[in-house]
């Protein structure tokens, strides 16, 4: 199952505007932290997890999937919101904590959630896996074709959620897809010191269900495995697991030292940047010209822009605001 043309464009076009969005965001976030950081300090307070390199996990997935389906996903989320079709100026605000935010401002950079396209993600490892089997399971009673989707990391295959979630998945044969991004760092903690299998697609055989291996980062490989995966799911054939061989082109937070890697991998991770490779084949392919790059560069990068400046023109709530949508 290969990508038509135009959606090669859409994926490369998604990729770009996360790239742009996750590289203002690091702009922004360090604003107020200088000389010395303060992670109180700015504009945005608190963690920020970039996901530069990482875009081709969500395009080669989120190119199949329609406002009804569900995509829970990780505390690292910017890349796949996008894809899902979030509103990124409505983002933008819920990153800076303002009042236009998809929450008000309330939940962050991690607790993303547009109920419009069917988003949600959390800072909680895991997390996500069991929401979204238990939305397969509604869609399943429902009785209609959409299914649900589960980003998740690779450190996050060692809960106890990832088990207990992919086994009742397989046991109701439900419509979810849980996708690994394995970019090979759990914080500081290497894939090599943490778990017992070189691949987790392996996991899959437990479980009964199909595990994929997608290498290098791919991804025209990641929508073929993908679409298969979906289709399945849709017509009632039961969940998938696919790990995907990623790159973290930045540390696991802003304000990471990085000092856990090995001397010389930045620069090798960055030598296969997932933004030129699919720019350098889509050339190659025919599909875009030097001229229509340009103008889609331009365009991702002038809704990035527009972004920004709707979060930082739009008002912080009132102090009053914060006992607002307050169960008590």
């Amino acid at each position: 199952m290969l990508p038509t043309s135009e959606k090669k464009k859409w994926m490369y076009e998604n990729m770009l505007v996360s790239r742009f969005f996750e590289e203002a965001m690091e702009t922004i976030y360090m604003e107020g932290k200088t000389p010395v950081f303060n992670m109180a300090e700015g504009p945005i307070p608190g963690e920020m997890h970039l996901s530069n390199g990482q875009e081709p996990c969500a395009v080669g997935v989120c190119a199949h999937l329609k406002p009804s389906d569900v995509v829970t996903a990780t505390h690292r989320p910017h890349h796949q919101a996008i894809a899902k079709g979030v509103d990124l100026k409505l983002m933008a605000a819920e990153i800076f904590g303002k009042k236009t935010g998809l929450s008000g401002g309330r939940g962050g950079h991690m607790h993303i959630f547009d109920a419009d396209v069917n988003f949600a993600c959390s800072g909680i490892i895991a997390q996500g896996l069991g929401p979204a089997v238990g939305a397969a399971l509604s869609k399943q009673m429902k009785g209609d074709d959409s299914v649900a989707v589960a980003f998740l990391g690779e450190g996050a295959v060692n809960q106890g959620a990832f088990h207990e979630s992919l086994n009742l998945a397989a046991v109701w044969k439900l419509p979810v897809i849980f996708v690994i991004e394995d970019n090979s760092w759990g914080i500081s903690v290497s894939k090599a010191d943490s778990t017992a299998v070189k691949h987790n697609a392996v996991r899959a055989q437990a479980y009964n269900m199909p595990g994929r291996f997608i290498a290098d980062n791919d991804p025209i490989a990641l929508y073929d495995v993908a679409g298969i995966a979906i289709e399945d799911a849709r017509a009632g054939k039961g969940p998938t697991l696919i790990e995907v061989e990623t790159t973290r082109l930045a540390g696991h937070f802003m304000g990471d030292a990085e000092g856990y890697r090995p001397d010389g991998e930045l620069d090798r991770l960055k030598s296969k940047d997932p933004i030129v490779r699919m720019k350098n084949l889509l050339i190659d392919e025919g599909v875009i010209t030097d001229d229509e790059n340009l103008q889609i560069t331009q365009k991702a990068q002038k809704l990035v822009d527009e972004a920004i400046e709707f979060a930082r023109e739009s008002d912080y709530p009132e102090p009053a605001e914060a006992l607002d949508k307050v169960f008590v």
